[in-house]
């Protein structure tokens, strides 16, 4: 089904991928983590994995939202081979670590829902805590345009081909000594940093991450209509961008 769904993705959207050569320098399983804004992102991110890593990926979704009916639950299984995470407080189950154990990496979003205004809320350090149970690297993940392309309430892309872009980051490896705390205030830190970099440029982001003062990926602190109004407009796709030459 992941191969089915990326020719649709291509021509309902206008997909932009990059980094995704991070994955040269990591053997065996990963935690891949993102910001949320869509239902448009899992399938997003499947299908622009490298191929060999689509081979053996598993997805963390809400338990009480995919799994709470039978044929939700099935569903979501056979397409994106889920996996049950509850995001009430009551932790991980045996699962991820039957699955790291067997090699399969696990696609992660740590907010735990989908954004309402396209902007990140506060990350939940489930990601980092299976990343250093298992002594195993994150890989951070940042998509812009998906709300654009369809927000809450859409059960398909808006036409036009919305852009929708797919950024992927240097992975992220447990330090000696760190605690889930820190390691999850540096994967919120890398996604915003990736955010800022597709919006901008790389050696402006990467100056901007240096000295701390990379732009917060939770926005601006205005009315919420706002909020909505900016992320709906989505990235400019490389023919809107203006050229840097005359």
């Amino acid at each position: 089904p992941l191969h089915d769904a990326l020719p649709i993705l291509r021509r309902e959207t206008s997909m932009r991928i990059e980094g995704r050569d991070v994955f040269d320098t990591i053997d065996g399983p990963v935690v891949i983590v993102a910001n949320h804004t869509s239902h448009l992102d899992t399938a997003v991110l499947l299908t622009t994995l490298p191929l060999e890593r689509q081979r053996k990926v598993t997805v963390g979704a809400a338990a009480d939202y995919f799994f709470d009916a039978w044929w939700r639950a099935i569903g979501s299984a056979l397409v994106f081979a889920t996996f049950p995470i509850e995001r009430h407080g009551q932790g991980l189950s045996d699962t991820p670590a039957k699955l790291i154990a067997d090699g399969w990496s696990i696609l992660m979003f740590p907010e735990g829902t989908r954004s309402p205004d396209g902007w990140t809320r506060r990350f939940r350090p489930g990601a980092a805590a299976l990343a250093l149970a298992h002594d195993i690297p994150i890989v951070p993940v940042a998509i812009r345009g998906s709300f654009a392309a369809m927000p809450r309430g859409r059960g398909w892309p808006k036409p036009g081909r919305p852009p929708v872009h797919v950024r992927y980051g240097r992975p992220i490896r447990p330090r000696d000594g760190e605690n889930t705390l820190a390691l999850n205030g540096r994967l919120a830190a890398a996604v915003a940093a990736l955010l800022d970099e597709d919006a901008t440029d790389w050696y402006a982001a990467a100056r901007r991450a240096a000295t701390g003062s990379t732009p917060p990926s939770s926005g601006p602190n205005v009315a919420n209509w706002r909020r909505v109004w900016e992320s709906s407009a989505g990235p400019a796709s490389r023919r809107d961008r203006p050229k840097a030459w005359r």
